[in-house]
């Protein structure tokens, strides 16, 4: 099969459609605690694809100001950290002295490291579950109603909008000092959740090879639109990243890649 009649099939086959408390001051020289014997079910899991911390820790920060507090600079400092030295180049004892908390406060709450990884992605990939709810109901022909009329998806920009606002984590987290299988995770929750839903409903859950290559192609095409878009500083507002993102998804090959 040539290039040309692979992409012409690709363009058929559209059209065939936290934690208690933890805001106490770190002092100099402090010891580190043991983790208590009684862990949350939030700090359990050690692996990004496994954790439920997320909601637990974030109810408790909603009732609890002084949580969210500490959460926040848990999270800031989490961040900075991942950007300046890696996600392998830091201790819990780093992240509680940059957030201003103890490692007692810490290990109450979390097992290690990666357990409070898995919490912020976690929380993460279920604020864009929220928002990629509303594209269960989307038809292909209301996109491209759209796309012709140079209108954003109103789903699209708040897709968008959520992206923007979790950018510092989204940017450290897919850098080259992040969690490679975050990507992974942010590939399927959202590229192949959005291509699957514009397929139409015999597509959706076809096993044949074609179509799940297809889901992978474009998966991948929009996990690269986003990163290049948060890589380069989120400059394109977010009506403008929809418009693109609606642009890519029906171009011909040879057609202008112009919008």
């Amino acid at each position: 099969m040539t290039a040309s009649n692979t992409a012409t099939k690709a363009h058929e086959a559209h059209a065939a459609p936290a934690a208690p408390e933890c805001d106490q001051v770190a002092t100099p020289g402090a010891a580190a605690a043991p983790a208590p014997a009684a862990m949350p079910a939030a700090s359990t899991a050690a692996s990004p694809t496994s954790a439920a911390s997320a909601p637990a820790t974030t109810a408790a920060a909603e009732r609890d100001p002084r949580i969210a507090r500490s959460r926040a600079a848990l999270r800031e400092a989490f961040i900075a950290l991942v950007e300046e030295r890696g996600i392998d180049g830091f201790s819990v004892g780093d992240l509680c002295t940059s957030a201003g908390l103890n490692r007692g406060t810490f290990y109450n709450h979390f097992r290690d490291k990666e357990s409070l990884l898995a919490s912020f992605e976690d929380e993460v990939i279920e604020g864009l579950g929220g928002v990629l709810a509303k594209f269960q109901n989307i038809k292909l022909r209301e996109l491209a109603a759209c796309s012709l009329t140079h209108h954003p998806l109103p789903m699209l920009v708040e897709l968008y909008d959520y992206l923007r606002e979790e950018g510092p984590f989204l940017h450290a987290m897919l850098g080259p000092g992040g969690d490679a299988r975050f990507g992974m995770r942010l590939r399927e929750a959202v590229c192949g959740r959005f291509v699957r839903s514009l397929l139409h409903e015999r597509y959706q859950n076809d096993p044949s090879a074609f179509t799940r290559y297809y889901i992978s192609f474009y998966s991948g095409a929009y996990l690269g639109v986003i990163s290049e878009w948060i890589d380069s500083g989120m400059t394109e507002t977010s009506e403008e990243m929809a418009l693109i993102s609606m642009r890519l998804l029906f171009i011909k090959p040879g057609e202008s890649i112009k919008m």
